[in-house]
């Protein structure tokens, strides 16, 4: 009889065990405490959608939507997509459920999303990512809370060496008039552009603005830069961001190249990148952002909705957990030992005494009670605790046994 093969994990997905949990784990508490601090209203997203809300909200000529996204045709006929990003999702949760009500609207969420793509380091088909978003807000000061929270958290997580990336994109009347100056001045070298680049010219022109490509970077130095088309109105947004910023202690710094592609994007972009020579450099990488996001003021028109302000961001929880380094599992602070089988019943409520006190304890129950002594001493408890079938009668271990003690008391 042949062996059965065990299926393998599909490529792209990861399953995630030990201190790497535990770093994951440390990302989500960290996230969930901070944005309670800033009254970010907890929301839960489903994990698929119409796909014509993902392909108008992310554009159709984007690689996510054109080439990334997870799409199937359920058995109604319908066309449905696993989300690869909450903001869609969230701006149509914000139009079908009347969340306009509570405009400005602060939520957070976090979870997995899938996008098809060549997996690497810190970027998984299936990945996770935790999410913030200000819905009906247009002032300058919403992006002012949105980039102190993402700063606060950075903070708190213990990562360092990271400065905020910020750009305007302008109001729509001063993005338009910075596009048509782009499409002109790249036209002129079209044919030296990468194809990429060309192909971009007349649907995304901005987008040139950040390639990589060095047939793109030669003419970038020299392309014209959104300043020079600012609004008075623009221009006094982006002040009153910096301003705010400024007052909060949040470190930033000018990124004139950083840009967002879709029309309906407006005034603020924004990503945290780690600086070069730091840590988070060395592990990531100096251009790998760490969170981004902008302003959107433009995404619920596509979507059907009336105008509505809105910014957010998100950052990848994988990407974050690899920067926070190894967050050990909880200290084991009382291991139960139970020596006879009929000190169970009496092992059990003690146990229940014990984590009801918010003691960390674990149990060892089986094996011989030579066994059961080794496998003990290997898990390293701060306190053992012994119990057999007269009922608990001894604790051996160092340190502070007060909390033990009133636990079982």
């Amino acid at each position: 009889m042949s062996k059965i093969k065990t299926p393998q994990a599909i490529r792209g997905t990861q399953d995630i065990f030990g201190p790497d949990a535990e770093a994951f784990a440390f990302v989500v508490e960290t996230f969930e405490r901070v944005r309670k601090l800033y009254r970010f209203r907890r929301v839960e997203m489903p994990v698929f959608e119409k796909t014509e809300v993902f392909s108008r909200a992310i554009g159709e000529t984007t690689d996510v939507v054109s080439k990334e996204m997870y799409s199937f045709e359920d058995r109604g006929g319908e066309s449905l997509t696993l989300r690869p990003e909450f903001t869609a999702g969230i701006a149509r949760a914000f139009l079908t459920n009347g969340w306009q009500q509570h405009a400005p609207l602060k939520v957070a969420t976090h979870g997995a999303l899938f996008r098809y793509e060549r997996p690497q380091k810190g970027r998984y088909r299936q990945f996770h990512q935790i999410d913030a978003e200000i819905l009906g807000a247009g002032e300058p000061q919403a992006d002012v809370e949105l980039l102190a929270m993402a700063d606060q958290l950075l903070k708190e997580l213990g990562i360092e060496g990271v400065t905020l990336h910020l750009n305007t994109l302008g109001d729509g009347d001063s993005r338009e008039a910075w596009r048509a100056a782009l499409i002109e001045y790249f036209a002129a070298v079209r044919g030296e552009l990468s194809e990429d680049s060309q192909e971009r010219l007349e649907k995304n022109p901005l987008r040139i603005l950040d390639s990589k490509d060095p047939r793109d970077c030669k003419f970038v130095g020299d392309a014209p830069r959104i300043d020079q088309f600012l609004s008075d109105d623009a221009r006094a947004f982006f002040d009153a961001v910096t301003s705010g910023l400024d007052a909060a202690g949040v470190k930033w710094a000018r990124a004139e190249s950083l840009v967002r592609g879709l029309d309906y994007y407006r005034h603020t972009a924004f990503e945290f990148i780690p600086d070069e020579g730091s840590a988070a450099a060395a592990a990531l990488g100096s251009q790998s952002t760490i969170l981004g996001g902008g302003r959107y003021d433009g995404l619920m028109e596509s979507l059907g909705g009336a105008p509505t302000p809105a910014v957010g961001w998100a950052a990848g929880i994988e990407r974050l957990a690899m920067l926070v380094g190894e967050k050990v599992e909880p200290v084991l602070e009382a291991m139960v030992l139970v020596e006879h089988d009929d000190g169970l019943a009496a092992a059990n409520e003690l146990l229940a005494k014990l984590r009801a006190a918010g003691v960390v304890a674990d149990i060892m129950a089986t094996g011989s009670v030579k066994k059961r002594y080794d496998k003990t001493v290997k898990q390293n408890p701060q306190h053992i605790l012994r119990v057999n079938e007269s009922g608990y009668h001894g604790m051996s271990g160092e340190g502070d046994t007060s909390r033990i003690v009133a636990a079982i008391n």
